[in-house]
């Protein structure tokens, strides 16, 4: 269910080889921006700082630039790829409309009652970090809700274009957490949606999903635009290029 929002995590022991290992230290270093947009490096220095031979590393770099993330030119090296803001308006239409499928999907089938509950209580601890002003525990708890969600649908094929497409657009939205008001929108929508859900009705959670993505992406949009607007916002990493892509 992690793979519809797969938050960055460096590989540790868990990778269970050097392509692991090469995909996730480099994923996570791109994603949390220690390898900022428009960073090149060649082949061989990306496997000296990651301390593995040029296989591995060759596959994950492959790997990263059919998600969007690095863009390879042969004799030129690996660039980190520098997002425009309308490159992330056309991210987030995929990422939505996709998304929107897949908890119309998921309504349209009985649930565990232990999917229920799990996905009940991560709505009641997306209200009690509001209720603190916890914004960042709280985003952490709303991509578990909607990956819960997106897990739940049963298409593997939706799940992964959906995390690719989450991944994308993953740097722009932890740039924008320092400045997010407190979540009550998002709260009374996620309401809207698991009640649909768990009700089986896959067309009201369709229109409640939509409407709830059409609102976020609006709002996201608009923080992007003043985060990275001179002057304004100091940013956690690099912003993104406000220009409009060539």
């Amino acid at each position: 269910m992690r793979a519809a929002r797969p938050r960055p995590a460096p590989s540790g022991s868990s990778a269970p080889n050097a392509r692991e290992r090469a995909y996730a230290d480099l994923r996570y270093r791109i994603l949390t921006g220690r390898l900022a947009p428009g960073t090149t490096l060649l082949e061989t220095e990306i496997a000296g700082m990651l301390g593995l031979s040029r296989t591995p590393v060759r596959e994950a770099v492959i790997r990263l630039a059919e998600e969007g993330l690095v863009l390879v030119r042969p004799r030129h090296g690996v660039t980190v790829i520098d997002l425009t803001l309308a490159d992330f308006r056309d991210i987030l239409d995929v990422f939505s409309a996709l998304e929107v499928r897949a908890v119309a999907l998921t309504a349209a089938q009985p649930l565990r009652p232990a999917d229920r509950d799990a996905l009940a209580q991560l709505t009641q601890r997306m209200e009690r970090a509001t209720a603190e002003g916890d914004i960042a525990r709280w985003s952490d708890l709303d991509d578990d809700f909607h990956a819960m969600l997106v897990g739940l649908c049963g298409n593997a094929r939706l799940q992964r274009t959906i995390g690719e497409y989450w991944g994308q657009q993953y740097r722009a939205r932890q740039l924008i957490l320092p400045h997010r008001p407190l979540p009550l929108a998002s709260n009374r929508e996620h309401a809207l949606v698991l009640a649909a859900v768990l009700a089986g009705d896959a067309q009201a959670a369709h229109a409640a999903h939509l409407a709830h993505r059409a609102r976020a992406d609006r709002d996201q949009l608009a923080l992007l635009h003043r985060a990275t607007a001179p002057g304004e916002m100091p940013a956690p990493f690099p912003a993104f290029n406000e220009e409009e892509p060539r």
